[in-house]
């Protein structure tokens, strides 16, 4: 069975706590304090697997704990860091907080391996903790707690062209005939259950990958039969390819037809709905002229003064799809190769916790400009991308409550001024 959806529970490792004992020498009556650090929590960690298509495996098992670190020893002896969990799951899967549904990251692209939580910090034995009015210190720091959450698995497959339309129409039969992939074709009006994928390959191009979308019904947006299964797999393509039986052989009108899955693209996601279209206008080897009006003029005059293309096929004789493939490549070429990946809506490491860093925020005189700094500022820089809208709300969300713009306002600051962040530099605005 093709499993595209889990829930799963995640466990970084805790850090061990720092260890409170002392020197027992001979002759030494009164030695030092020698409590060890704890080790440091076991990492959890997602990696792409190209041998996964699926996320079955994760039916079986939901909970997966990182080791937690030991806590340190006599004789200033680290204890052992926990191991950390490598959880591998296929290329494509975007990985979200279950109880928001806000995407924590997306393995595609670049991302390949991906440090999801951090184990806890192990804890300083009594060691660090003598001074020279407290040389016997009989404390010692407890290890960071360990960081949980809810995950909720999506698998969003990635092609760069996506086909919908509805059952029968002739898509597994078209896939076939223009890719390596083989699905089963029959007269299913249950539909296909697995999204198809294969590579088209065309003389002078690089080709591309499409995608047999299951067959969508009316509903389908709003989770009637497999609806919100299927169209999930749609998100990343860049092209659409709509297939309508021109030859109205099972009685159906093929405009009404686009229309209506038109609509469920648009109700489920109006970005997907936006994206370029092309109608194939397939089973022409089926179309019976007796003198009456031509099905795919119809089709054409109805949609291609709206600047959709359509292309009369033949999936079984082959006829026409040459043109179209070529039309699809071209398309692709001037959109880009870069591939669709969901952008960070939900951050761990700040929504957990693990805000314990000091950071400080000063006035440098000599350059006129606001200093903020520090390892919690140097963390969240880490993992937040600027440059995207989303995470430059997020950073200002992140200097609002953490009260870092009251202390500026604290210092002075006033429209207009500058805020040097590491290498960053803004102009700060109410």
């Amino acid at each position: 069975m093709f499993a595209d959806r889990a829930r799963i529970y995640v466990r970084s490792g805790k850090g061990g706590d720092g260890h409170v004992s002392f020197r027992r020498e001979k002759y030494v009556p009164d030695g030092g304090p020698d409590g060890g650090d704890g080790g440091r929590g076991g990492d959890v960690i997602f990696q792409v697997d190209e041998g996964l298509n699926t996320l079955i495996d994760f039916r079986h098992v939901r909970k997966y704990k990182a080791v937690d670190g030991e806590e340190g020893g006599k004789k200033n002896c680290r204890g052992k860091d926990g191991e950390d969990i490598v959880i591998k799951v296929p290329q494509g899967t975007v990985i979200k907080e279950a109880e928001s549904g806000q995407v924590i990251v997306d393995m595609s692209g670049d991302n390949r391996r991906v440090v999801l939580l951090k184990g806890g910090r192990g804890g300083n034995g009594n060691q660090h903790y003598a001074t020279s009015t407290m040389q016997a210190p009989k404390y010692a720091q407890p290890g960071q707690p360990a960081k949980e959450l809810e995950l909720l698995l999506e698998l969003k497959v990635i092609a760069d062209v996506g086909l919908v339309g509805f059952p029968n129409v002739g898509k597994s039969t078209f896939l076939s005939r223009v890719t390596n992939a083989r699905p089963k074709i029959a007269n299913y009006h249950f539909t296909t259950l697995n999204p198809n994928l294969g590579v088209v390959d065309l003389d002078g191009t690089g080709g591309f990958v499409i995608a047999d979308i299951p067959g969508l019904i009316e509903g389908a947006s709003e989770g009637v039969g497999l609806g919100h299964e299927f169209l999930r797999h749609i998100e990343r393509t860049k092209v659409i390819i709509h297939i309508v039986d021109a030859a109205g052989t099972e009685g159906r009108d093929p405009i009404a037809d686009i229309y209506a899955i038109n609509k469920e693209l648009e109700a489920y996601n109006p970005e997907i709905a936006r994206r370029p279209q092309v109608i194939a206008a397939n089973k022409i080897d089926a179309i019976y002229r007796d003198g009456g009006e031509d099905p795919v003029a119809k089709i054409k005059a109805e949609f291609e003064p709206k600047g959709i293309e359509v292309f009369p096929i033949s999936a079984v004789s082959g006829e026409g799809v040459k043109a179209l493939l070529y039309r699809v490549n071209a398309m692709l070429s001037e959109l880009g190769e870069e591939p669709t990946v969901f952008e960070q809506e939900y951050f761990p490491e700040m929504q957990l916790g693990g805000g314990d860093e000091p950071y400080m925020v000063s006035y440098d005189e000599e350059e006129d400009e606001y200093v903020i700094e520090g390892p919690r500022i140097e963390k969240m820089l880490g993992y937040t991308n600027l440059e995207s809208e989303k995470g430059f709300r997020f950073f200002q969300n992140f200097l609002k409550e953490t009260g870092i713009l009251e202390e500026l306002e604290g210092l002075g600051i006033s429209e207009g001024d500058t805020v040097r962040i590491y290498g960053l530099k803004f102009d700060y605005y109410k």
